[in-house]
């Protein structure tokens, strides 16, 4: 028998691990770049803010004309306006921005339903990994703006209210948008998160709920009116471990 006949045989399995940690590897530097690319193209975008809400309502939904009116009226008002850069609330509040002064953003993703990429874009950024696009939204924001909206629209407010409540990124203006459809939950925080002590009654104050477009431009101004839309050095610490 052969020095060779003696090694052990490696499987197909194997194989098949290496290779897969190989790719894991190096999609690392995939998301590095991201990142880089990303920061890159928006760090002079602020003061800026980002519109959340569904990808499913068409053009003549009363959500739809009311982002794209809030939007304009952040445009004009000296506002970028970020979205997810896909249809519904994210095409009205690109579109709302792209008829303003102001640039319009979109954070795209390719989705297997419902993303496509809106065309009222001054700066579009595709994204491969939601986690990079979800620090985006953060990162660039002065303000979080959200409009009715389902699984994503709750992922990406909750994800602003954890980071914002455990102090990983600075206090923003949140703004939810149509009271009627926020009701139900802003209830269930306080008869059954704070009721049940799993928030403080305080965090409830994270959140504001505004219908009148120019009323939700008036709330931003009047958050940052002692202290300018930059953030300190010490914010600038905190965001850079987001």
């Amino acid at each position: 028998m052969s020095a060779e006949d003696k090694l052990p045989k490696t499987t197909d399995a194997e194989v098949l691990a290496r290779e897969t940690s190989a790719r894991e590897s190096w999609r690392v530097f995939e998301i590095m770049a991201e990142f880089v690319d990303a920061t890159e193209r928006l760090k002079n975008i602020s003061p800026a803010v980002s519109i959340f809400g569904s990808a499913r309502i068409k053009a003549d939904s009363p959500y739809y004309k009311l982002a794209e009116e809030i939007a304009r009226e952040l445009s004009d008002a000296g506002f970028s306006v970020i979205t997810g850069g896909g249809p519904g609330i994210m095409e009205a509040g690109n579109k709302g921005a792209f008829g303003g002064k102001s640039p319009s953003v979109g954070l795209n993703i390719q989705l297997p339903h419902e993303q496509h990429t809106n065309p009222y874009q001054d700066i579009s950024q595709t994204f491969q990994h939601f986690f990079a696009r979800k620090v985006m939204f953060v990162k660039f924001a002065s303000a979080y703006v959200v409009l009715p909206g389902g699984f994503g629209t709750m992922d990406e407010l909750m994800e602003a209210l954890t980071l914002i409540q455990t102090g990983k990124t600075r206090k923003i203006p949140i703004i939810l948008v149509h009271e009627p459809f926020w009701r139900g939950m802003l209830d269930w925080f306080r008869n059954a998160m704070v009721e049940e002590k799993m928030i403080d009654p305080s965090d409830m104050g994270l959140i504001q709920v505004i219908d009148e477009p120019k009323h939700v431009v008036e709330a931003i101004f009047k958050h940052y009116e002692s202290r300018g839309f930059e953030p300190s050095a010490s914010e600038r610490e905190i965001q850079l471990n987001l």
